[in-house]
């Protein structure tokens, strides 16, 4: 991963870990079920942005990579990984 977006997900996940702890402060303060339910919907976005992040550089420069080589091996590898998560992703 480059080092611009390496630092982006990085960035994101410290705000991502915020907001889990202030959702944890929002469960010991007994705050309201609803505005509780909105701030973990807002870590899921924002970890789902950061996901979606690593996902394209990882297809830019990994999975390029592998797809333009002469290993067949490692291109079926690679595929088969990229399917992996989108079975992951699609579970109910």
């Amino acid at each position: 991963m480059d080092p611009t977006a390496r630092a982006d997900a990085i960035h994101r996940l410290k705000s991502v870990a915020g907001h889990v702890n202030g959702i944890i402060r929002m469960l010991e303060e007994d705050r309201y079920c609803i505005d509780v339910i909105g701030q973990i919907q807002a870590a899921q976005t924002a970890l789902s942005r950061v996901s979606e992040g690593i996902l394209d550089a990882h297809l830019r420069t990994c999975v390029t990579t592998a797809i333009q080589g002469a290993d067949a091996e490692e291109r079926e590898r690679v595929l088969g990984e990229i399917t992996e998560v989108f079975r992951h992703t699609n579970r109910p």
